[in-house]
């Protein structure tokens, strides 16, 4: 297993070093946050070490180019700050973890297992564009900022997440939003997709009609305009005057 090293201090990098290789790791240890993202650009590793000064801007912003760049092996983050606002900073920055020094070897090892299972574990979230969707949780955001859908919209991006650039069939799509009984509209459907559809914009994704059969969830492209509506104006455009 492939494990990039981030360390500052020689002496504990070694030791480090030594401690992982003699437990079947393949690790290459770099100094600067400049080397470590060349290599992590041109390497595939499944986990990350990064000793961090949480004050330290380069090593924050490491973190964040990371996972800017979708690097998505977890990353442990090594530091002697023991704060709250600490662990915060570099949570929020993208690790996955974080150890306060001094440690043992060898809960250092074990939270590098830990990662490890849970990086195995399926997926929870599900993307598309900057569109992020939590199937079980039920949430959607536009990269960091939240989508606030209705229950109906949601069922409606939950299938067409599941089944992302397939079409779904209109009478799916309607089966799933109104249960049987509802004395739902005809159009009821195609109004909520467009709503959808509308406030799915800034994720650069959209809900695709293919007439006759269903819709589709893809990717937005550069031609594509904003609908309009019956008064001439786009969604979400001001009346003027």
């Amino acid at each position: 297993m492939g494990v990039l090293l981030i360390e500052r201090e020689a002496i504990l990098g070694r030791g480090i070093r030594a401690a992982l290789a003699h437990s079947g790791y393949r690790v290459q240890a770099v100094r600067t946050a400049e080397a470590a993202l060349r290599l992590a650009r041109s390497s595939a590793f499944e986990l990350v070490i990064l000793d961090l000064d949480p004050h330290d801007r380069d090593s924050l912003d490491l973190l964040q180019a990371m996972r800017r760049e979708k690097m998505l092996f977890p990353i442990l983050v090594l530091s002697a700050r023991d704060g709250l606002n600490a662990r915060r900073r570099c949570l929020d920055a993208g690790a996955d973890d974080y150890l306060v020094k001094p440690f043992a070897l060898g809960e250092l090892e074990a939270r590098l297992r830990a990662l490890v299972r849970r990086a195995d574990e399926p997926a929870r979230w599900r993307n598309l564009g900057a569109l992020r969707f939590d199937p079980a949780g039920k949430h959607a955001y536009a990269g960091e900022e939240p989508i606030v859908l209705t229950v109906r919209e949601l069922s409606i991006l939950g299938l067409l997440v599941e089944h992302a650039g397939k079409v779904v069939a209109k009478d799916t799509l309607f089966r799933a939003v109104f249960p049987t009984g509802t004395d739902a509209a005809p159009n009821a459907l195609e109004v909520r997709v467009s709503r959808l559809r509308s406030k799915l914009g800034p994720a650069g994704v959209t809900v695709r009609s293919v007439r006759g059969v269903g819709y589709r969830l893809e990717e937005a492209h550069a031609g594509d305009t904003p609908l309009r509506r019956r008064d001439g104006r786009r969604n979400g455009e001001r009346k003027r005057g």
